[in-house]
């Protein structure tokens, strides 16, 4: 399984619509995706994880990495992730504390910092 990327812009927001699999082999392309977006100045990210089939540490911790990158810039990343299984991952992390998630990009772009 690939990953898959894509981003637009909402406003100030940048969204990032990942599919596929975000693991050991795949995270480094969403690492330079965020990385780039960080270095073009778009520090309000949010990550559609909707079609996202699976999560390894590695990815969370591209994720970590992309929440630090925008925090150095006084923004934000926020998630947008319904699926139990990856939940559940973010739960027994305790990354819930870290992310804020959401069901849907309309809340997350709603949502203020």
């Amino acid at each position: 399984m690939d990953l898959s990327l894509t981003t637009r812009s909402e406003g100030d927001h940048t969204i990032v619509a990942v599919g596929g699999e975000i693991d050991v082999y795949t995270a480094p392309k969403l690492r330079e995706q965020l990385i780039d977006l960080v270095s073009a100045g778009q520090y309000h990210l949010i990550v559609n994880m909707e079609s996202v089939e699976f999560l390894d540490s590695t990815g969370l911790g591209v994720l970590v990495g992309g929440l630090k990158r925008v925090r150095a810039h006084d923004g934000s990343l926020r998630l947008v992730c319904t699926q139990e299984r990856i939940l559940k991952i973010f739960r027994i992390t305790g990354l819930t504390k870290v992310f804020p998630i959401h069901s849907s990009e309309e809340e997350a772009l709603a949502a203020t910092d």
